[in-house]
């Protein structure tokens, strides 16, 4: 069970719980609940009930989708503050998609039955709700504008910054395979490699076989702009 200060925490990191009150996010503080995924595992496979908001307190996991064939493409990729399934709060529905987990991960859980119950017993709960779930599409909006306005050196260079951060350390290997980490960022293998020797030659990092890589100028990484 987490400490209520870090379930709090937790509850800060969704945006549609950022414009709450203090007491409102303390109430919503006292529903969630932790859940420790080791590396390789699932946090959800498709087909199971979706039934609670997943909050990333820590860690790296992608969201996959399977063809008929079996082929698995990756569909998005979480990260800590990110989260999954705001629409669960409000429907019932089964999971499309699958979520494995790249690092050790830590996340919180709310569920849809605990979410509504608090709803029905706090009508400012469900108006501010409704209020941040508008500013909620605005951001959205806002942020598929904002990734027209990034070149891949700097969507790439932000990555391994946060995976370094993620993983506490900045000598790692890459939790995505190059061609799920190009779908994450909008281009091809390619261009991945090809930027990765960029940096390299320009003593941002070192690399080490295919995906060993070490940042050496973490604040250089932080103003790539192409």
């Amino acid at each position: 069970m987490l400490a209520h200060h870090d379930a709090i925490a937790c509850v800060r990191l969704v945006p549609i719980f950022q414009q709450l009150n203090h007491d409102t996010i303390s109430a919503v503080a006292e529903l969630v609940q932790e859940r420790h995924v080791k590396k390789g595992e699932f946090v959800f496979m498709a087909g199971d009930h979706a039934d609670s908001l997943i909050i990333m307190a820590h860690g790296q996991v992608k969201v996959i989708q399977s063809s008929a064939s079996g082929r698995e493409q990756m569909i998005r990729l979480l990260q800590t503050g990110d989260f999954d399934g705001e629409s669960v709060l409000f429907e019932d529905a089964e999971r499309q998609t699958s979520a494995e987990a790249l690092t050790d991960t830590q996340i919180c859980l709310i569920t849809r039955q605990d979410f509504q119950k608090l709803l029905t017993q706090s009508p400012a709960v469900a108006i501010n709700m409704l209020n941040a779930l508008g500013k909620r599409v605005s951001q959205l909006e806002a942020q598929a504008a904002a990734t027209l306005t990034t070149s891949v050196g700097e969507r790439l260079a932000n990555y391994l910054v946060e995976t370094s951060s993620e993983l506490e350390t900045d000598d790692f290997d890459l939790p995505l395979q190059k061609k799920d980490l190009a779908l994450y960022l909008g281009t091809s293998p390619e261009t991945i490699s090809r930027k990765l020797k960029q940096f390299s030659t320009d003593g941002l990092i070192s690399q080490h076989g295919r995906n060993h890589i070490k940042l050496t100028d973490v604040d250089g990484l932080m103003m790539v702009e192409n």
